[in-house]
């Protein structure tokens, strides 16, 4: 008999309760500080008018999007609800194996923007799915986003740098990867 390879050791469940706490609390931030800056956006951009923000750079400009990023999908909105149903199962599917706590604050990020998104595809008009989202960080008019858009990206900032390191969700490292225990 061979002793255990100290790579399969799994988190406790105490470790576990507490990576998914982490998972919950970025979600919760992800998702309020989405849906209140865009309570911000309506009330304050309701106008239509752009508003500089850094030069002309970054300026706030209101619109709906019935699409994806770069309003990619805009006459398939259900799809896009679709979508975006799938990466929350996907999501809570991944976290079942949580053993590392960057991985928690990435798929916090995801699921907070994920349900911040979802949020407007039911609330905002014309609703039951098909609402379009609220934008209004203009992006030197390149795309206009909203704050769930920076969560989903530095989400995959840190789940590219992951995987350059070899961490998997499980908290384990590829062999052959550099760095430490615990990302």
């Amino acid at each position: 008999m061979s002793s255990p390879d100290p790579d399969d050791s799994r988190p406790t469940p105490r470790r576990r309760r507490r990576l998914f706490a982490v998972l919950a609390v970025v979600a919760v931030l992800a998702y309020l500080s989405d849906q209140l800056t865009k309570v911000v956006a309506l009330d304050v951009l309701a106008d239509g008018e752009s508003r500089p923000f850094i030069g002309q750079l970054i300026r706030f400009k209101l619109i709906g999007n019935p699409g994806a990023a770069l309003s990619l999908g805009a006459g398939n909105t259900w799809v896009m609800t679709g979508i975006a149903i799938a990466v929350l199962v996907a999501i809570v599917v991944v976290a079942r194996q949580l053993g590392s706590r960057a991985w928690a604050i990435a798929l916090g990020m995801l699921l907070g923007a994920a349900l911040g998104n979802l949020t407007d595809r039911f609330i905002r008009p014309p609703g039951g799915g098909q609402g379009h989202v609220v934008d209004f960080i203009d992006y030197d008019q390149w795309f206009i986003g909203n704050v769930a858009d920076i969560w989903i990206v530095s989400a995959a900032a840190l789940i590219v740098i992951l995987a350059m390191l070899g961490i998997g969700v499980d908290g384990r490292r590829e062999r052959g990867k550099a760095g430490g225990d615990d990302a």
